[in-house]
């Protein structure tokens, strides 16, 4: 349908001239005069070059000025912009995934490029922990929605596959429902997910009422095919309120949440690593009988915490396959720090030690009073969310600043993560223009989370059955904006991948 003058038919030109100018020539005149039959030779047609019709326009900026993004093709669509304020040529592949949940901007997950430009974005405005996981051997987007209620969530996690499309929605079992602060697909295909439960318990130690009113930090996990509780683990049964560095609130009315859950890990030999904000440890599990196997820090460590590996108010406490467990170190809740960090932390089970392997800080200083994240990504680069600072960051394993962002101001996503997706939307790509004269339009081009796109033709025609090319451009950001020279009354835009293979088409529209 193009009309692009290719290598090949360059080639086919360059040929032809060549054959004319041989033909000229000494050894030419000599095969013509073996050949007496032939009165003429012409070289071969070639398809006169057509005048370019399409170009490129200049793309909106990285930054939106107010922080908040708008597209000509898809007005139904204002998400806060990311802002990339650092990118070193030896980052890791793979796109940024966040969630905003404050500022500026429509809220949900969304996907954004090395540059900030936008990939994909739904309005899921309560959406926490948006990450790729995988389920049934299969790359999946997944997140918790529902709402918050005193730093906790009550709601359900979502899976979703690389169309886009729900297929599998997880509850807590036995009543509770799911907190937004963790859900893990395991290989088993099963969720390890976190949920809180307001119940009594004697603060009297600490100075609070008798039967005083509590929250216990509840690991559960779920055949997610089936629904089935698993496992189930209550911080109470096993962690005494004399481990909380925080103080039961004032108003007896209030539940104390003396451990506050955040993340759960499968360990090497099957058991679970669970990290709770308020007593500052990471509690080894064992998967069946919930017994605490070791404590990590806190109050009451079981291992020699060397130098630096002591954090406070933590989140996201991983194991990795070199044996060192990595922690987001908040640092603050109150204040107890300069800045947050992130921390890998050595152990050496048979001595019970803890030593520090290294610490990540970020140039801007962050101190994170609540949220974050810490991901140790396959090239060994670490990728790190400073949840309620509007930051984000990669550094290469040693240390040194490989990508900065920014959030708009008052951002906030709970953790942020950097993972390879390929992603292939069911609707069809959007286009939106306006006439500029009788011989010029402004064609814009979008399509909300395809990842395959190089290139968009532009087709026009009379009628919407009858459209040609005009020619092709480079696709430039999540909207594409062209210039087009023609008197047609209507357009469509085709998709394409690098080979040149349409992807999708969108609907004529009349201009």
């Amino acid at each position: 349908m193009g009309a692009k003058f290719t290598r090949r038919r360059f080639l086919t030109a360059l040929g032809a001239g060549a054959i004319c100018l041989a033909l000229t020539n000494t050894v030419g005149r000599k095969l013509l005069e073996r050949t007496p039959k032939v009165t003429s030779l012409h070289a071969p047609k070639v398809r006169p070059l057509r005048a370019p019709k399409v170009w490129l326009l200049p793309s909106i900026s990285p930054a939106p000025p107010k922080g908040v993004w708008e597209f000509r093709s898809r007005p139904d669509l204002s998400p806060a912009a990311v802002q990339v304020t650092r990118s070193a040529p030896d980052t890791a592949p793979g796109y940024i995934f966040v969630a905003l949940k404050e500022g500026a901007g429509e809220h949900g997950p969304m996907i954004v490029d090395e540059l900030g430009q936008l990939v994909w974005y739904s309005k899921y405005r309560s959406a926490r922990d948006f990450k790729v996981q995988h389920y049934r051997g299969r790359p999946v987007l997944t997140w918790w929605e529902g709402v918050v209620v005193a730093g906790h969530g009550v709601g359900e996690y979502v899976i979703f596959d690389d169309s886009y499309r729900e297929i599998a929605r997880v509850r807590a079992g036995n009543g509770y429902r799911g907190d937004l602060h963790e859900f893990l697909i395991t290989p088993e295909d099963t969720a390890l997910l976190t949920a809180y439960v307001q119940t009594q318990t004697d603060l009297s130690p600490l100075g609070g009422a008798k039967y005083g009113a509590v929250l216990d930090g509840i690991a559960q996990e779920i055949d997610i095919e089936t629904g089935r509780v698993l496992f189930e683990w209550h911080s109470l049964e096993h962690v005494g309120i004399e481990e909380s560095y925080t103080e039961p609130p004032e108003d007896p009315n209030f539940p104390y949440d003396y451990f506050h859950i955040n993340s759960i890990d499968v360990d090497f030999d099957g058991n679970l690593l669970i990290s709770a904000r308020n007593t500052w440890s990471v509690y080894k599990v064992e998967r069946t009988s919930g017994e605490v196997l070791w404590r990590l820090g806190g109050k009451k460590s079981d291992f020699d915490m060397g130098p630096g590996t002591r954090s406070a108010f933590q989140h996201d406490a991983r194991r990795h396959q070199d044996g060192t467990i990595s922690i987001f170190d908040n640092g603050a809740h109150p204040q107890v720090q300069v800045e947050s960090r992130g921390i890998l932390v050595g152990l050496d089970e048979q001595k019970m030690g803890a030593k520090l392997v290294r610490e990540y800080t970020s140039p801007e200083k962050p101190i994170s009073t609540s949220q974050g994240n810490m991901q140790l990504l396959p090239n060994s680069n670490v990728f790190i969310g400073w949840g309620s600072q509007p930051f984000i960051s990669e550094f290469s394993h040693d240390g040194r600043p490989l990508l900065g962002a920014h959030l708009p101001p008052d951002g906030e996503s709970y953790r942020a993560f950097r993972f390879p997706w390929s992603g292939h939307p069911p609707e069809d790509p959007a286009l939106a223009g306006e006439r500029l004269s009788d011989e010029k339009a402004k064609v814009y081009a979008s399509w909300n989370g395809a990842t395959a796109v190089e290139s968009w033709e532009v087709l026009a025609g009379r009628r919407p059955g009858q459209l040609e090319s005009l020619g092709s451009v480079p696709r430039v950001g999540f909207e594409t904006a062209m210039l087009v020279q023609s008197s047609q009354s209507y357009f469509a835009v085709q998709a394409k991948e690098h080979s040149g293979r349409v992807l999708g088409t969108s609907p004529p529209v009349k201009l």
